[in-house]
Parts: C-alpha cells; sequence; structure tokens
C-alpha cells in the first residue's frame, strides 16, 4: 500500500474504534438508566442495530485492507465476488422458470467472469458493450430456445437487469483501475478508495442524521427510515469528507465537492430503486449476509448507480 493508502485505512480505523467506544457507552448508559428507574434491563434495539452495523464495518473495512494490500488484482478479485453475490441475491428474489436455466448459467458462468477478465486484461473497448448488446442479445435467445412462453418479457428482463445492475453497474468500480489520468499515474486504487468512501459513508451519515434529526419521510412507501434531515445532513456531511480528502484524487478541492455531491445523489436514487425492487418481491431486505445490513445488494445499492457514472465522467474529463 501507498502511504496515503496506509494513513486512510488507519483513519477509518481511528473512526470505527471511536464508533464502538460510542456505542458501548451509549448501552451501558441506557441500561444504567433502566436500573435506576427499577425496570428490566433490556437492550435498546436501536443500539444493537447501531453496534451490528459497526461490527459489519469492521469486517468490511478489513476485507476492503486486504484486497487493498494485493493491489489492481486484489481490487478485481474482491469485485468479482460482489458482483457474485450480488447477482445471486437478486435472481434468488426474482422468479425463474426450468427454461431460464441456460441462461442464467450463461449469466453466472459467462458474463460475470468476462466482464472481471476484460478489465484485467485492459480491454476497454469490449469491456463497455459486452454486456450491454452482446449479453442483452444472448439472453433472450438462450431462454427462448427453452419453448416456454409464460412471462417470457418480464423474466427475460430480470435476468438482463439483475446483470446490467450487479456485473455491469459494479464492474466499474475495478474499471477505474484501467483509466491513464495525467499527473495521477499508479495511484488509481486511491480514486476507487475515495469513491467508496464518499459513498458509503453518506449511506452512514444519513442513518445518524436521520435518527438525531430526522422528522419527516422522504420516501414512506419505499423506505420508511429514510428522513429529509437524514438526507440532506448525510449528503452534505459526505460532500465535505470528499472535498477534505481531495489529495487522493486527481479532482482540486472544489471539484471533489461537486462530484461527490453528484455521486451520493446518484447513490440515493440507487437506495430508492433497489428498495422499490425490494417492496415488489414482499422483503425487507435483499439477504442476511452482513449482519446489521442483510444481504450484500443491501450494502452496495448506492454504488451500483453511482459507478458507471463515476467512471465515465472521471475518462471523459481527466484522461
Amino acid at each position: 500500500m501507498s502511504h496515503d493508502m496506509q494513513m486512510l485505512f488507519l483513519g477509518l480505523g481511528l473512526f470505527l474504534t471511536l464508533a464502538s467506544v460510542i456505542a458501548k457507552g451509549l448501552q451501558i448508559r441506557y441500561q444504567s438508566k433502566q436500573q435506576r428507574a427499577g425496570q428490566l434491563v433490556i437492550s435498546s434495539p436501536v443500539l444493537e442495530n447501531l453496534s451490528a452495523r459497526i461490527k459489519a464495518w469492521w469486517g468490511m473495512i478489513i476485507v476492503l485492507a486486504m484486497a487493498f494490500y494485493f493491489g489492481s488484482m486484489g481490487v478485481i478479485v474482491l469485485f468479482f465476488l460482489v458482483s457474485f453475490y450480488a447477482l445471486r441475491e437478486f435472481l434468488t428474489l426474482v422468479p425463474t422458470r426450468h427454461s431460464d436455466y441456460p441462461a442464467l448459467f450463461a449469466a453466472f458462468y459467462f458474463a460475470l467472469p468476462m466482464q472481471y477478465f476484460l478489465i484485467a486484461i485492459d480491454w476497454y473497448s469490449l469491456l463497455v458493450i459486452f454486456i450491454p448488446v452482446y449479453l442483452f442479445l444472448l439472453l433472450p435467445i438462450l431462454a427462448a430456445l427453452g419453448g416456454d412462453t409464460t412471462h417470457y418479457l418480464e423474466r427475460t428482463s430480470k435476468v438482463q437487469w439483475g446483470l446490467m445492475i450487479a456485473v455491469y453497474c459494479v464492474s466499474a468500480i475495478p474499471a477505474l483501475l484501467l483509466l491513464d489520468i495525467d499527473g495521477f499515474e499508479g495511484r488509481n486504487l486511491l480514486l476507487i478508495a475515495w469513491f467508496i468512501l464518499v459513498v458509503q459513508l453518506s449511506d452512514v451519515l444519513q442513518y445518524v442524521c436521520g435518527k438525531l434529526f430526522g422528522k419527516t419521510k422522504i420516501a414512506p412507501t419505499l423506505s420508511p427510515s429514510k428522513t429529509v434531515e437524514g438526507f440532506v445532513g448525510g449528503i452534505l456531511l459526505s460532500m465535505g469528507v470528499g472535498a477534505a480528502i481531495y489529495h487522493l484524487t486527481p479532482f482540486s478541492p472544489w471539484q471533489a465537492a461537486l462530484i461527490a455531491l453528484l455521486v451520493n445523489l446518484l447513490g440515493f436514487a440507487g437506495g430508492i430503486v433497489m428498495s422499490a425492487i425490494k417492496r415488489d418481491c414482499k422483503v425487507k431486505d435483499w439477504g442476511h449476509m452482513i449482519e446489521g445490513h442483510g444481504g450484500m445488494f443491501d450494502r452496495i445499492d448506492s454504488v451500483c448507480f453511482a459507478a458507471p457514472v463515476f467512471f465515465h465522467l472521471v475518462r471523459y474529463w481527466w484522461t
């Protein structure tokens, strides 16, 4: 790791340590208050959820640090696994039929590994069209050969949509390694770290601000826990952090602030869209893989929408 990367993960470790201490202190204070009131001592669901989220973040930061330690290939492998589990969650949740198996096989064992292989060998011209063009045509052909026309359009659309979101959009993060940015050579891993930190921090801060100050629901039918106060506070604070650590990027401070604002707005939109899909499927979470967060998709829903726009924005203006 570079010195900047080491300092970034050290800072994240210190932040999580502080968060862990605060969470433990709040739990002790809450239980002491119950004891003084002569009540049965029980844990607060909100504080339990907060502690579970912090523990999960410890695990995720450690995994990220290990991937970044191994450099570009470590990051590519990490996001390959992220895409795999996200795609599995998506296609497990939506109904499929026996005739969809060839298309599902192609999605998991051809499209997914090929997309990341193209990143590994730096084949940009095929990378950007492989899934949205060739797999867009191939998957419905495979499904049609099964001869089952029941809900055919709905079924094929779900497989295509899952592949686009879980694989194509997520792969835009390691694809940042392919960009040849003047004056920023060899530091693309820092750009990836900046993007992940800003988008994920926005999610965390929206949750915290919402719990502290939230009153007005922003999307009550889609995500009842999201509030206007949490949305505004989380995005502005994350935008400030993005500008403060602009040195990890090829951006100036004001550019970092504006790009952080853009990716955070897209991240919020991604969360709302994925929540709409969950509500349509009558589930609360995509899975139970990450304690306190739900499934893989529950953790990366904001990244899915922000990553491809961020990739092409940087490619267009900085390469």
